[in-house]
């Protein structure tokens, strides 16, 4: 039987998906609890990465190396920076880059050195399922779940977008600091949908194992000036109810 690794940075994240493994067992390794069941048939580890791309690295790699992860997804949330990329929208990454990696003028800023390349592509066909599974998702929210999200949502129609994602060691809290992200990326020919703090990461150790990757992030905020208070109840009230409807949707997929 194949695993699938299901990640997320936060326990919020990922609320609700534990209840759905069959006979869960959890193994504590590199200080992370990781719980081991099965989805549906499907052999299934749930595991969060903490915050961070060094952290998010390592359990990436745990789980590939400890637990035999075969495909690897990460469900979260996501600050949106790209045209058109409202909160309470859902991006699909298709590959994903480091917005802090900066080894010029040894290398061109963004290459990440010695892989002769800025961008580490996700799944195509693991992706092309998730983004599925999502659009299904979004149709399918009931009532409450539009009533919680209406708050974030300022009454527009939810949107679900694929393409770029921007990782950092840097929570982006201000519309200045997003702006002048977005016009460097920019002009390094860049231009992302959503930045957050660990898809960079986790794509490049899943493209140095040769295992597939996909990733989904909600948008909480605009990464502006009230990032900060808008995350905390997006992620409990909103969030969470799309990672386990997507999650569920790609598990019939599969």
């Amino acid at each position: 039987m194949t695993t699938l690794a299901i990640l997320s940075a936060l326990a919020q994240e990922q609320q609700g998906l534990l209840a759905q493994l069959t006979n869960p067992v959890c193994v504590t390794r590199a200080g992370r609890d990781f719980w081991r069941g099965s989805w549906q048939g499907h052999g299934v580890v749930l595991a969060l990465s903490k915050i961070g791309k060094v952290a998010a690295a390592t359990t990436t790699t745990t789980l590939i190396e400890a637990f035999g992860a075969s495909r690897v997804i990460f469900t979260g949330v996501a600050g949106g920076v790209g045209p058109g990329v409202q909160v309470g929208d859902v991006v699909v990454a298709t590959e994903f880059v480091q917005h802090d990696m900066d080894a010029s003028p040894i290398f061109p800023r963004y290459q990440m050195p010695l892989y002769g390349r800025a961008l580490f592509p996700c799944d195509a066909a693991l992706t092309a399922l998730l983004l599925e599974a999502t659009h299904a998702s979004l149709a399918d929210v009931n009532v409450h779940e539009k009533e919680a999200e209406a708050r974030y949502s300022q009454g527009s129609k939810r949107g679900v977008h694929a393409g770029l994602i921007a990782s950092g060691d840097r929570f982006v809290s201000g519309a200045a600091e997003a702006l002048v992200l977005q016009q460097a990326l920019s002009g390094a020919g860049f231009v992302p949908l959503a930045v957050e703090m660990e898809g960079a990461a986790v794509a490049q150790v899943c493209f140095d194992y040769g295992v597939p990757f996909a990733a989904v992030r909600t948008i909480s905020d605009r990464a502006d000036d009230q990032a900060h208070v808008d995350f905390p109840r997006f992620v409990t009230e909103v969030a969470s109810r799309y990672a386990l409807s997507i999650i569920q949707n790609l598990m019939h997929r599969l």
